[in-house]
């Protein structure tokens, strides 16, 4: 696992003894500091997404944790094994998150995010297929405006959030977050306003829901990804509502 590090911005690769680490969710902008960037601090500094990674580090810098995990620093997606390395292991790396914080710069902390009229409730990250596993996956979540002000914790919020985006308040109330109670075609519906940028990520985004892992293939189109994620998960479970889906 790779880690960022929130003092001096530089990546650790971690293989054993993986230090306690926070990790963020957000949505991508236009231009995101990549893998490449980060080894160049002067190159990072002259894209907009440098404010980001600065503002996650300070933050969580304050909370006492020193490395970070953030998706666009910290693969390298021009290598595809290590592209693929990461995807499969994404659930997992939220899961054992000490915190995840979840960055929306399209919300307000000064609005109450309970209110159906907030910028919370119509906020981009709710749309996005990734951050479905992103909201699921970690024992613990901090929702932040876009001054790294909170605005509440999915528990504190849970009601919210069970609004918008129909998956039951009672997952969100459950501390193991036990997904095996939920049907596969429930799980799916959870999925399916979400968008993606590429196609094939609608089906890929979802493998840490269902406990799967299977290559990524960009380029083979959505109905083969999300074919080929129904052939695996039909190898591990029994439950016919995947056909109703």
């Amino acid at each position: 696992m790779r880690l960022l590090n929130t003092t001096n911005r530089t990546l650790k690769e971690f293989y054993t003894d993986i230090p306690q680490y926070a990790i963020l969710s957000h949505t991508w902008g236009q231009e995101e500091v990549t893998f490449q960037d980060i080894q160049n601090f002067e190159a990072a500094k002259h894209k907009d997404g440098w404010k980001k990674v600065i503002g996650a580090c300070a933050h969580t810098q304050k909370y006492g944790f020193e490395w970070i995990w953030i998706d666009t620093c910290c693969i390298d997606k021009s290598s595809s094994a290590d592209l693929s390395k990461n995807l499969n292991s994404m659930y997992r790396f939220y899961a054992d998150a000490g915190v995840c914080y979840v960055y929306l710069p399209d919300a307000s902390g000064e609005e109450d995010p309970r209110d159906v009229k907030s910028s919370f409730r119509r906020s981009k990250w709710f749309t996005r297929g990734w951050n479905l596993q992103e909201l699921i996956a970690p024992s613990h979540i901090v929702f932040l405006d876009a001054s790294w002000r909170d605005i509440g914790t999915r528990h504190s919020l849970r009601n919210a959030i069970s609004a918008i985006t129909l998956i039951p308040v009672e997952l969100f109330e459950d501390e193991d977050r036990d997904l095996e109670k939920y049907s596969i075609a429930q799980k799916m519906s959870w999925a399916s306003f979400r968008e993606t940028t590429r196609p094939e990520d609608r089906a890929y985004s979802l493998m840490g829901l269902f406990d799967i892992c299977m290559p990524p293939i960009y380029g083979e189109g959505a109905a083969k990804a999300f074919m080929r994620l129904q052939q695996e998960i039909i190898k591990i479970s029994d439950d016919r509502s995947i056909f109703a889906w």
